[in-house]
């Protein structure tokens, strides 16, 4: 049989986008588990990225800018402050630090969810932000905020004690500023107490899917 030189040479197609991404918010206080959860996350689930965000601070280490971080000199932190691009921002040790609403809409844009590993304060300044955003704008309609708590106060000061990396003074510190975030969960949408990992990262992916087409 002759070859066919017009035949079309198939490809192995593109794995599927969502057809609704996601800016996904996680809050919890420190030692609840939250980087565990949404690394696990972002390990299974191709479409699932970490935003990338903005800081003043100079690059540490193999630090590259645009992967780790856009670095950015205070005075255009400043400037994109004045212009409104951020959805969120803060000063953190002397140092500036915020996400932009254009690096969330070009992710999301790309069919990828978007993921936030951040504090309560930010997510309130996100939740203003949202509110001059039109109903349809992919960031308003892809919302999603979680906050993830530890069983109790008791296990959480357990859990960093076990960790043996903080004096005393700075554990004291994160305990009290954990009755504070947790105090905040009840205006995130979903609330996740990760009492057993494993169930805590089955709510969590539940959530997710719950909320997109994500399979």
């Amino acid at each position: 049989m002759e070859s066919n030189d017009n035949e079309l040479i198939e490809e192995t197609p593109a794995p599927p986008r969502s057809l609704r991404p996601l800016m996904i918010v996680v809050s919890a206080p420190s030692g609840a588990g939250k980087s565990t959860l949404c690394n696990r996350l972002v390990d299974e689930f191709f479409e699932v990225v970490y935003s990338v965000s903005c800081t003043t601070r100079a690059p540490r280490g193999e630090e590259k800018d645009g992967e780790h971080y856009y670095f950015l000199s205070k005075k255009e932190f400043k400037e994109r402050i004045k212009n409104g691009e951020f959805l969120e921002y803060a000063k953190v040790h002397g140092n500036l630090y915020g996400t932009l609403e254009d690096t969330v809409l070009y992710a999301m844009d790309e069919g990828n969810h978007v993921l936030l590993d951040i504090d309560v304060q930010g997510v309130a300044q996100i939740r203003k932000s949202l509110i001059r955003l039109n109903l349809r704008h992919p960031i308003r309609r892809g919302f999603t905020d979680i906050f993830i708590s530890p069983p109790s106060h008791e296990e959480l000061e357990k859990r960093l004690r076990g960790r043996g990396t903080d004096e005393e003074k700075v554990i004291q510190e994160r305990l009290d500023n954990a009755k504070i975030e947790m105090g905040c969960a009840k205006e995130y949408s979903f609330q996740i107490i990760n009492d057993d990992l494993e169930t805590a990262y089955h709510e969590l992916k539940t959530v997710i899917l719950s909320r997109t087409d994500m399979d």
